[in-house]
């Protein structure tokens, strides 16, 4: 059947949003209502003749509430097929009446959760009825049409106005898969608050997390590529997902994952001295902190300005005038900050293609939550890589302790690498990285391309000397060999700071000993593979 006639609405809701709205709607359709506790209350008050669900079922609301539409009164008027002989004959010879419409939306189970509320109150916000009824009118869709979502009451309204009282299939079609996903969402939320909070498993025998729709993107990281952005149901905080876009174009996958990675960076410096981070492919190429923004963005800027070109910028605090008018210096494709003058919004104003994201605060970066990745045939779940280090927990393992500088560079290339590919060397002098090297098959190597564009650095910069001469550098885990310790060496690097625990350890000390270096040791690794 392509057209059904809306006679009989039976309408339950938590969310009253819209609902009266709604009902005068339906009315003046002559559309008859049938409705449950709150919601029936909230259409009389508003003057509308509505008729409880009690009246249809002969029984009333019992169980506080628990037992109301789990009845055949209510399922057989929502699951009959209509042109099938044997349920019209049911439906007479039990006088059930049909039911051609169902706006529901279920009990605030997540909202519950998230306010704190004791086990008790969670359980009573787990909806039975809503999900059954709503999951009868989805399935037999041919003839019954479902809303589960406020949003879409404007459009129901405009069709049965512009149809005569009539939903098309198309039209109830697209409620049903709307629908479907509501229900897997909500039960989602539930499986997760019982496996996780209540049962306190991590790793649960079966894990379902349900996500809604941003936004399409133009296209994935290549243009045959299609792609989207999704914020799970479940997620708190708030993240690149959530910025604000001020001006620009719209953001690609790349400029979001990009985007991302520089918040998360910046995000290690919260409620420190002014910090600027460059991201380029994910991986940083400049990171300072310094007494002002302009500054820390001339630092970071100096590391590697190759590579700065085209990239994403992010910052610990506001940007204001004089930074945002030397980024627009060169092609950048993203800066997100925590907020922006009105002179850095002018700025940026003057270059339309560049993304300016504003975001509410920073991420925290020792928040708790897990990282997923999708791999032929599965699905990798881990931890969140919220390790961070603090002084006392530093092991120093050479003759020569480190300095109270050397110390601080130690700490704040080790921050750095912890959010570059692997295998990671960070250079870092005077809270600037002096070198990166990412992403490389062996620890030498990056040791090697960090140290080159330090190089690099200072002949374009006319500086007596690279800024790798009395650095310190971080490795992100252990040096398998002393070759990348030499290389750091032969960069002028002064301090080391690596995970250890290398079957060659000592081998590793004696050549940072041979060297005159001081070493420390974390204990922790920061693969990012």
């Amino acid at each position: 059947m392509s057209e059904v006639a809306i006679r009989r609405a039976l309408l339950s809701v938590s969310d009253k949003g819209g609902l009266v709205e709604l009902g005068q709607g339906l009315a003046r359709l002559g559309v008859e209502l049938v409705s449950t506790g709150g919601t029936a209350k909230a259409l009389r008050d508003a003057g509308l003749d509505v008729k409880d669900v009690s009246d249809l079922t002969g029984f009333p609301e019992m169980m506080d509430g628990r037992v109301k539409t789990l009845h055949p009164m209510v399922h057989g008027g929502l699951l009959a097929v209509r042109d099938n002989p044997e349920h019209a004959r049911a439906m007479e010879d039990h006088a059930i009446g049909a039911i051609d419409l169902v706006v529901v939306n279920l009990y605030p189970f997540q909202q519950t959760v998230a306010k704190g509320a004791e086990r008790d109150e969670v359980i009573e916000n787990i909806d039975i009825g809503g999900p059954s009824m709503v999951r009868s009118a989805a399935k037999n869709h041919a003839f019954v049409t479902i809303v589960t979502d406020p949003a879409d009451y404007p459009t129901l309204l405009a069709q049965l106005d512009e149809k005569g009282g009539v939903t098309t299939l198309d039209f109830r079609k697209k409620m049903a898969a709307k629908a479907f996903a509501a229900t897997a969402a909500y039960d989602a939320a539930i499986s997760q608050w019982f496996a996780s909070v209540d049962q306190g498993e991590k790793f649960p025998a079966r894990q379902t997390v349900a996500s809604r729709l941003v936004s399409t993107l133009r296209y994935g990281e290549n243009p045959h590529q299609e792609a989207a952005l999704y914020i799970p149901e479940t997620l708190s905080g708030t993240g690149i997902a959530q910025a604000e876009q001020v001006q620009g174009k719209e953001l690609s996958y790349n400029n979001y994952n990009d985007a991302a990675a520089a918040l998360e960076l910046v995000a290690e410096f919260a409620g420190g001295d002014p910090a600027v981070v460059i991201v380029k492919h994910a991986n940083p190429c400049g990171v300072a902190q310094r007494g002002t923004l302009l500054d820390a963005w001339n630092d970071a800027l100096a590391c590697d300005s190759v590579s700065a070109f085209g990239g994403i910028v992010a910052t610990n605090v506001p940007l204001d005038g004089p930074t945002a008018e030397a980024i627009c210096e060169i092609f950048t494709e993203v800066v997100v900050a925590p907020g922006a003058d009105d002179a850095a919004r002018a700025a940026f104003a003057r270059k339309k293609n560049l993304r300016l994201m504003i975001t509410d605060g920073l991420p925290d970066p020792s928040r708790p939550g897990m990282t997923q990745v999708v791999i032929a045939g599965g699905l990798l779940v881990q931890d969140r890589d919220s390790g961070h280090i603090t002084p006392d927990m530093l092991k120093a393992v050479t003759k020569r302790e480190p300095t109270e500088q050397e110390l601080k560079d130690c700490l704040f290339a080790w921050t750095v690498a912890k959010h570059v590919k692997s295998n990671a060397i960070v250079y870092a002098k005077d809270g600037a990285t002096a070198g990166i090297g990412a992403g490389q098959m062996n620890r030498r190597d990056s040791a090697r391309i960090a140290a080159i564009k330090a190089r690099e650095a200072a002949e374009k910069y006319d500086w007596a000397q690279p800024r790798t001469v009395g650095s310190a550098v971080a490795s992100d885990a252990f040096f398998p060999f002393a070759d990348g310790l030499l290389a750091a060496v032969e960069a002028g690097a002064t301090a080391v700071i690596q995970p250890g625990g290398s079957i060659r350890d000592e081998e590793v000390i004696k050549a940072a000993d041979d060297a005159g270096l001081a070493m420390v040791f974390t204990g922790m690794r920061h693969f990012r593979h």
